[in-house]
């Protein structure tokens, strides 16, 4: 209760401070010889504004997002699903981690892609998923992932032709 007290005290000393020059300059000037003179109040130096920030416009059938999207096999297999994207410190996008394998969860694991590997053309919504340029074999092969130790990337094979993109 007494800190209550000292807090509320203190609160209340600050907020007097912090109105009582707003109160002074608003009340009329007194004469000359009745008062001292103020002391004069140091002006603050000018605030540097920042520049505006840069705006992007990307179209809606441009760009989309990629965690949670499914991904799939040149042959139209599962792969599984894009749960994270791994980043050099220079901010360089490096790969993909997908969860692989197992049903709702059990028995799955993370595997990191290329991500080169990556085919994204034909993804129009949510829905949609990326094209994968690695066979369900090979993602098998691949070690598993683990955050915060060394990272083997699985390499794109050079297999897949380019897509083509529709002009809509």
């Amino acid at each position: 209760m007494r800190a209550k007290r000292l807090f509320a005290s203190l609160a209340i000393l600050f907020c007097t401070l912090a109105v009582a020059p707003a109160l002074a300059a608003d009340e009329p000037a007194a004469s000359p010889s009745a008062t001292p003179s103020p002391v004069p109040t140091p002006t603050p130096p000018p605030t540097e504004h920042a520049p505006p920030a840069s705006v992007t416009i990307i179209g809606a059938k441009e760009a989309h997002g990629t965690l949670g999207r499914d991904v799939r096999s040149a042959a139209n297999e599962d792969m599984g699903h894009i749960v994270d994207v791994i980043v050099d410190r220079s901010g360089t996008v490096r790969a993909a981690v997908i969860d692989f394998g197992g049903f709702l969860g059990v028995g799955s694991r993370k595997i990191a892609v290329d991500w080169n590997a990556l085919r994204f053309g034909r993804v129009a919504d949510k829905s949609d998923a990326v094209t994968l340029e690695l066979t369900k074999d090979q993602v098998k092969a691949a070690p598993e992932y683990k955050e915060g130790s060394s990272i083997v990337v699985l390499g794109a094979s050079g297999t897949l032709e380019p897509l083509q993109f529709d002009d809509q």
